[in-house]
């Protein structure tokens, strides 16, 4: 089977026949495909990639197609888009067929691969608070082994991995999918890939949700200090959630005290690493693993064991947190996700090129987020040495032309703070803001009625609710 695929941008259009995405039953009701895209959309007719792509045929009065994508970068849409029964309702799995793809480098579609299993160890591992000129060599080093390993083993993708040649992608998948415009719900980096698009292809928008948005306008550096301050706010509203419960294990007896406690356990696994089953937690495994619930206020309680037993030396339930957010399997095998997730951020935007850099861009962040500032900030450090230039340039994204589309931000988003929603609905021309007045990382499905209904009205409908209406968290 064929389909003609018009090839977009620039005002540039040609139409060519390429293979179809050969649909075949894959189990529980799903459908698998592929999705051929050039390498480079320069050269539409050079070497191609397959994209894995994925359908749950609507079960009423079909629409057409709802693409997903959760975010990461580096997250697979594949396996979003099966988790459909749970992540969308059942009024919109009945009018679309619901689609995911894993965006190039990702997953099942040419992914990007880096180091092995040990050497992803030692690179999570890293200590990412260097106190001294020694320990910033070490962390120089690990991040120029990782960029290094990539060149090696993936250099030929690195270019071709920004969200620019995803969203082109993207327009690809709508037309074989059949779709003369594109329904879509992005959350969090998601949220990113489809304000390209719209910026992109603005008559190609039918409907558009926006969950957890990043503001495209931001520069790395900046991006980086504001994800560490949401963090921080995220663990402070869990500590004031914790100290007025039974059980909490941190002794402060008011809020300061308790942060105060979150941050020298967190220092005392630099000098000191946890246990943890066998391997050591260091403090950079500590810090992920502890920043890890935040992500999701019904994590909390998990987020309260892990502190209760971390108070006594034993780690392993950061560790656990820790691994699954990198993708690390119990045989020591990862996901490419964690690979991934910094081969598109290195690409899509200009960062510092030297530690030094970077070092002042830590101490920065850690006046306003000492608890998370220094490790999220030097985490970027392989992007300083990375083989590959940016293809993207920090702007705003107006998208003129496109019907509303919809942003949704959450007023104590950990990783993608509220000022970024706001930002991003104000900068595109037909934005409108949805904002939830809750805890953890995007809203759509965590439990908020009045945000559900309004999504699922927009998506179905195509009528968004009032600019600025705010739900009411859950507790």
């Amino acid at each position: 089977m064929t389909v003609t695929l018009l090839v977009g941008g620039c005002g540039r259009r040609e139409e060519r026949a390429v293979r179809g995405l050969g649909w075949s039953d894959c189990g529980d009701g799903f459908e698998c495909g592929k999705l051929p895209v050039p390498l480079d959309h320069g050269e539409p007719d050079g070497e191609q990639l397959e994209l894995a792509v994925v359908r749950l045929p609507a079960a009423g009065d079909r629409i057409g197609s709802l693409v997903v994508n959760p975010g990461g970068p580096g997250a697979s849409g594949v396996e979003y888009a099966r988790a459909a029964r749970l992540v969308l309702s059942e009024k919109v799995r009945e009018r679309f067929d619901i689609v995911g793809f894993d965006p190039r480098g990702v997953g099942r579609s040419a992914p990007v691969d880096c180091l092995d299993g040990e050497g992803l160890d030692a690179f999570v591992a890293m200590d990412t608070t260097p106190d001294t000129v020694g320990e910033q060599a070490e962390l120089e080093a690990a991040a120029r082994r990782f960029a290094a390993g990539c060149r090696q083993r993936a250099g030929r993708l690195l270019p071709h991995l920004g969200t620019v040649d995803v969203a082109r992608d993207l327009d690809l998948l709508r037309q074989a999918l059949g779709d003369q415009k594109l329904t879509y719900l992005g959350k969090s980096y998601g949220t990113f890939l489809g304000a390209v698009y719209a910026d992109l292809f603005p008559g190609k928008v039918r409907a558009l949700v926006l969950d957890g948005a990043l503001d495209p306008a931001d520069s790395r550096v900046r991006v980086n200090a504001e994800q560490a301050v949401g963090f921080e706010e995220a663990l402070r509203a869990y500590v004031e959630d914790c100290l007025g419960g039974r059980d909490c294990p941190l002794a402060g007896q008011d809020v300061e005290g308790a942060m105060d406690e979150v941050g020298a356990l967190l220092r005392r696994a630099d000098a000191r690493p946890l246990g943890g089953g066998g391997r050591r937690v260091t403090e950079a495994l500590a810090t992920l693993g502890a920043l890890t619930p935040l992500y999701d206020r019904a994590s909390w309680p998990e987020l309260t064991e892990a502190l209760r037993r971390a108070l006594k030396g034993d780690g392993s339930l950061l560790l656990r947190n820790a691994d699954q957010l990198a993708g690390r399997q119990d045989d020591g095998t990862y996901s490419n996700q964690l690979e991934a997730n910094l081969a598109v951020n290195c690409v899509d935007g200009p960062y510092p090129t030297t530690a030094a850099a970077f070092a002042k861009d830590a101490a920065e962040a850690s006046r306003k987020a000492p608890r998370f500032g220094p490790y999220i900030v030097w985490s970027s450090l392989p992007c300083a040495f990375w083989p590959a230039r940016p293809t993207f340039s920090q702007r705003p994204l107006t998208a003129e032309g496109a019907p509303p589309i919809l942003v949704v931000g959450t007023r104590r988003d950990p990783a993608t703070p509220y000022g970024w929603a706001r930002a991003l609905a104000g900068e595109l021309r037909s934005g409108v803001l949805l904002s939830y007045d809750g805890d953890g990382h995007t809203a759509y499905g965590s439990g908020s009625p009045c945000v559900d209904d309004a999504v699922d009205r927009y998506l179905v409908e195509r009528e968004p609710p009032r600019d600025g209406v705010i739900c009411p968290g859950i507790r």
